[in-house]
């Protein structure tokens, strides 16, 4: 049987760039487009790629969202895709799904995936798995065929607001399972913590209009397994390094997710005290030990 092949364009050569080609370049013809010059990558004219692609992967973090979307715009073919798998908040406080609706409107489609998808796994030939959220429900038939028998998983997903805030909140619990185990405070304590995590995660989601019941799923139970107790999670290692009282290089989205709900206040965090730890152990703790403490007490 014939393989319907696409063109892919994907935007930004980073890990997930790189995870992006193991996935589908056996089935699909891929071209990369990456703002900084990268060795090995043939240099791309983004709106030429642009307008000959059937899909657009965004394979960059929130902050450029806005001026690429706006670049691109003009030069899409209104039956081609964007995808975007970034999970974080821009320097305004938006999420991604609140910038493609800035820019696109209802005038081109688009695709949120957010979960489980580390990429050194994936590039290792390991399953990862997405809560995917498409604009229009025509496109959804067209993602499941750009993945098919990739080793990608996806699961539909219809409450944007809720798997949006999942996944980005899911960076700042993580960093409490970093402190915890630096701390050297036991399996027990992580087990409280999966499970005050995700009481407040599913109280804020609820708090900006979405589904208390999304933070159970891959964007958010999924990714913050994940996200906690990887090897290799950089919030995990940004929660070890503040237990040591080190705070050389603590940034991150995370970090930066902090620090926007704080300056934009997106919403109330006095309710949320597992929130509040982290958010003081960034901004101004010296004794992160002795705070983890009376949180638990």
């Amino acid at each position: 049987m014939p393989v319907n092949r696409s063109k892919i364009l994907i935007i930004g050569y980073g890990e997930m760039g790189h995870a992006m080609r193991v996935l589908l370049s056996a089935r699909h013809d891929l071209t990369f487009y990456d703002a900084v010059p990268r060795e090995g990558l043939t240099p791309a004219k983004l709106e030429d790629e642009a307008a000959r692609a059937d899909f657009i992967l965004l394979c960059v973090p929130t902050q450029p969202h806005q001026e690429l979307l706006e670049t691109l715009a003009p030069h899409l073919r209104p039956e081609s895709v964007c995808l975007s798998i970034a999970k974080g908040l821009d320097d305004m406080g938006r999420t991604p799904a609140q910038i493609y609706t800035e820019v696109f409107g209802r005038q081109h489609p688009y695709c949120l995936l957010y979960g489980p998808m580390i990429s050194e796994e994936i590039r290792a030939g390991c399953d990862g798995f997405g809560d995917l959220w498409c604009s229009d429900v025509s496109v959804r038939m067209k993602m499941h065929g750009l993945f098919r028998d990739s080793r990608l998983h996806l699961r539909e997903c219809e409450d944007i607001t809720g798997m949006s805030w999942a996944v980005i909140l899911k960076n700042v619990y993580a960093m409490a399972f970093g402190m915890a185990d630096e701390l050297q405070l036991g399996d027990n304590v992580r087990g409280f913590l999966a499970v005050a995590a995700l009481q407040e995660l599913a109280a804020i989601v609820q708090d900006m209009g979405g589904d208390p019941a999304t933070p159970l799923h891959l964007a958010g139970l999924g990714d913050l397994i994940t996200t906690a107790t990887s090897a290799g999670s950089h919030h995990h290692e940004l929660g070890r390094k503040l237990a040591r009282g080190d705070r050389t290089d603590i940034s991150g989205e995370g970090v930066h997710t902090l620090a926007m709900v704080e300056k934009y206040q997106l919403f109330d965090a006095s309710p949320y005290p597992l929130f509040g730890l982290i958010h003081d152990a960034v901004k101004t703790s010296e004794n992160v030990a002795e705070t983890f403490r009376t949180f638990l007490d």
